[in-house]
């Protein structure tokens, strides 16, 4: 008897097979649908809530931060400067927090049929894509009201980072997503605790408030070890005018990005051998 198909244990921890992705590629097509589907099935508004939802965050921190805590927009409108950072940081939390429980959710089909496990992180990656790009629309929108307001927003050649600028995040939360995956396989109490850490990590970075307002050089260099900081200083930079751009600093987020993900992909590779046994 001849097989089609052979299934054979990973000999090597740093290893991805992309042929055998691709071969499953209807599967990630498939997995990124129903993450898009699913997500608002049976709501009121349905996909509206793409727009809703960081409209609603946006006049949020329009009200918290630029009316009562008065920190600085580096002299741009709030609406403008906020959606600049929101549409950044909801595609990044959101990939990180749904890969990092990739084992937990999809136990169920891990254990009955085989197929590359890191279609489902790369799923989740793809189709939070499409809702960044829906949202990066709204983005696109308001702005076009400014300028045409006569409010003088500076794009430049920077701007056209912003495809590379959303690979960076992508790799990020895929990186750290995978990890926290396969040590919440042993210990739940770790997905409670990162869910936490998600919300502090906004805090650390340039997402309501300017690299300008940071004067403490301390802080500063805190600021600078986390490989986000670049990342949205240089779309803002780019695309509005303002803030602080570092080809080495965004060299250091890149560089970061691949050992990070490196890293993932021994400890998921390790993991997914045995993780039935522990979930």
């Amino acid at each position: 008897m001849e097989f089609t198909t052979i299934i054979k244990p990973k000999n090597k921890l740093f290893e991805v097979d992309f042929k055998e992705i691709w071969q499953y590629r209807d599967l990630l097509s498939m997995f990124v649908k129903r993450d898009i589907v699913t997500q608002y099935k049976q709501t009121i508004l349905g996909p509206t809530w793409f727009f809703v939802q960081p409209a609603l965050t946006t006049v949020m921190y329009m009200v918290v931060f630029g009316g009562i805590a008065k920190i600085s927009t580096d002299g741009l409108p709030q609406p403008l400067f906020y959606l600049a950072g929101i549409v950044l940081w909801q595609y990044f939390s959101d990939c990180l927090n749904k890969t990092s429980s990739t084992f937990t959710t999809n136990q169920h089909i891990f254990g009955k049929v085989y197929f590359p496990r890191l279609i489902v992180p790369l799923s989740t990656v793809t189709s939070n894509l499409v809702r960044m790009g829906i949202q990066f629309l709204l983005f696109v929108l308001v702005y076009v009201y400014f300028v045409v307001s006569g409010v003088s927003v500076i794009p430049n050649i920077y701007a056209l980072l912003f495809p590379f600028l959303i690979v960076l995040l992508a790799g990020l939360s895929l990186g750290f997503g995978i990890i926290i995956s396969s040590m919440t396989t042993k210990y739940r109490d770790l997905t409670i605790l990162f869910t936490f850490v998600v919300q502090l990590w906004m805090y650390a970075t340039p997402v309501i408030y300017p690299m300008s307002t940071i004067t403490n050089p301390t802080l500063r260099t805190l600021m600078a070890l986390n490989p986000l900081t670049s990342i949205f200083e240089a779309f803002k930079y780019g695309m509005l005018g303002v803030g602080e751009f570092s080809w080495w600093q965004l060299a250091y987020s890149t560089g970061f990005m691949l050992v990070l993900l490196g890293i993932g992909v021994v400890v998921f590779n390790k993991v997914q051998r045995s993780f039935m046994d522990t979930v």
